[in-house]
């Protein structure tokens, strides 16, 4: 599993470019309307969710583990047809699904960052962006009357900081996959 993720290091780090441009949207922009948020944040989700699936299909194929990758990729695009075939949908509505989401997401990429432990050393990048996520979901479904305003700069924010973390742990996945075979490789790089 982890060979395989490593020779797909561009994944995380797209994921993480993607999360990066709509972070700089909602901030860039947070008097946005609600309905701009409702595509903005069904389109990463399209695209998140498509991501997983892809990679739930690779390793499929060559006999790893794929169901957690399936379930996040078709949780993501669910929420993205919700979002696209309500765009009037309540903001509270809205604030429950942001949150639900990003709790779901979170303790999957923890679980999947627990299950990489043991074979590549960096994972803990893949673990703080679950939590981030678990932190940023908690947050949402804490104050869900918060106003579309607050809740484009906490999406901006968490999109900020998620997508970071995934593309410095893509990156690391990337110098990992040069060199597979060198125990201490990826030691190396995490210190």
């Amino acid at each position: 599993m982890a060979l395989l993720l490593a020779e797909h290091w561009w994944s995380p780090v797209l994921r993480g470019l993607v999360a990066i441009v709509v972070g700089i949207i909602a901030l860039a922009l947070p008097g946005i309307t609600l309905g701009a948020l409702v595509i903005l944040f069904g389109a990463y989700s399209l695209i998140d969710g498509i991501a997983a699936v892809m990679a739930a299909y690779r390793s499929s194929r060559t006999g790893e583990r794929w169901g957690v990758l399936l379930f996040e990729g078709v949780a993501g695009i669910i929420t993205a047809a919700v979002a696209f075939l309500w765009p009037a949908i309540t903001a509270l509505v809205l604030i429950y699904l942001i949150g639900s989401w990003a709790l779901v997401t979170g303790i999957l990429e923890v679980v999947a960052a627990i299950r990489l432990r043991k074979h590549i050393a960096g994972e803990w990048l893949l673990a703080l962006s679950g939590i981030a996520s678990v932190v940023f979901g908690i947050f949402v479904l804490a104050a869900p009357l918060a106003g579309a305003l607050a809740i484009a700069l906490w999406v901006g924010i968490y999109s900020l900081v998620f997508g970071i973390i995934l593309i410095g742990f893509g990156l690391r996945l990337r110098a990992w996959s040069k060199h597979p075979g060198v125990a201490g490789s990826m030691q190396a790089i995490a210190h």
